[in-house]
């Protein structure tokens, strides 16, 4: 993760392993539990955006970009997710961010997910993409 300046790390599933050990290397541990196959709640939505915006926010005067990582159990559903939706929030269409997704996932987003991010409204202004 030092690689890749992870700066925080979301956890949508219940966790696995203590958060103390990723913590003592100076990284943020969010814990956003939702049920497998589902949608994310309002509120993992909500923490999530905040989340992505504050991380991001300031991406420009950094020397080296920050990155947030995220995981659920097999990596197929509940990240995805929410990866979709920054990319959603930044301007992608939905069905392109799923593609963008599948393309580096293979099996991720099902059914529900999907009919979900179809549905999924765009909340913020801004224009552009996070992904580089």
């Amino acid at each position: 993760m030092k690689k890749y300046n992870v700066t925080d790390l979301v956890r949508v599933c219940e966790p696995t392993y203590p958060k103390e050990r990723v913590e003592a290397k100076k990284i943020n541990v969010h814990d956003w539990p939702f049920n497998d196959g589902e949608p994310p709640p309002v509120m993992v939505v909500k923490h999530w955006k905040e989340l992505v915006n504050n991380v991001f926010k300031n991406e420009d005067s950094q020397s080296k970009k920050p990155c947030i990582a995220i995981h659920c159990v097999a990596g197929l559903g509940r990240a995805p997710v929410l990866v979709a939706i920054a990319l959603i929030e930044e301007g992608m269409n939905a069905l392109d961010s799923v593609s963008y997704i599948r393309e580096r996932r293979r099996g991720a987003i099902n059914i529900k997910q999907l009919k979900y991010l179809e549905e999924y409204k765009k909340k913020s202004k801004k224009k552009g993409c996070i992904i580089s």
